[in-house]
């Protein structure tokens, strides 16, 4: 009797997350953050942020504030940043936790901006889980939109950039993904992000999509009413 031909599996599918705003609603705390920093260097809070929303920290400092040591003002922008963590208020967006933690552990990773210390600040008061991977500021030396973050991620996981879906807030992560030959979603933003391959108005609505994509067969648990 010839056995019947077993039925093989597709290549392994992951996800890979930005953190603020993304799982994170980080906006007014930074928002806050900058407009202490910038009332300390004597500047316009509202022109600081407007440069931060679209350039990393060195780049800021060197767009509105050239006279300043550079690495006087990170030391300023870590101390804020590290209180904020401590003592900042905040919270995931509805739907993360269920959806990372209906995710098979070794398929996701997070790659962010900031730094893991913090990311992992944040996600223990905000009881998000941590995965294995995290891809933070200090493991790369170009940030987003360089497609380095994203392909550093896949790396760390094994994956190939064509088996990774990216889910993205802002237009530079989004670029980022794109540039690493990744699928890319957009999310918790009104209009669809140029590039992305779908849009969602909400982490929430994308969540059974995301389970998708990696084969999850699990739903993530209802966000909370309140």
């Amino acid at each position: 009797m010839i056995p019947e031909p077993t039925a093989r599996p597709g290549p392994k599918k992951y996800v890979l997350f930005d953190v603020d705003g993304t799982l994170i609603d980080a906006v007014d705390n930074q928002r806050r953050m900058w407009r202490e920093w910038a009332r300390r260097h004597g500047l316009d809070p509202e022109e600081v942020h407007r440069v931060a929303l679209r350039t990393r920290p060195v780049e800021t400092f060197a767009e509105v504030a050239p006279e300043c040591d550079p690495a006087e003002c990170l030391a300023l922008l870590h101390e804020l940043e590290d209180e904020d963590v401590r003592s900042g208020v905040y919270a995931a967006f509805d739907g993360a936790a269920g959806l990372l933690e209906a995710l098979p552990p070794s398929s996701w990773a997070l790659v962010t901006s900031n730094y893991e210390h913090r990311v992992r600040g944040r996600f223990a008061r905000t009881g998000l889980p941590v995965p294995e991977v995290v891809v933070d500021a200090a493991a790369v030396a170009e940030g987003k939109p360089s497609p380095v973050p994203y392909l550093l991620a896949a790396a760390r996981l094994g994956a190939e950039p064509r088996d990774c879906l990216v889910i993205e807030d802002a237009p530079s992560g989004v670029r980022s993904g794109l540039r690493a030959g990744m699928t890319v979603w957009g999310v918790n933003a009104p209009v669809a992000v140029e590039g992305v391959h779908r849009h969602f108005a909400s982490l929430g609505e994308a969540a059974e999509a995301v389970l998708a994509f990696v084969g999850a067969t699990s739903a993530p648990a209802p966000a909370p009413k309140g």
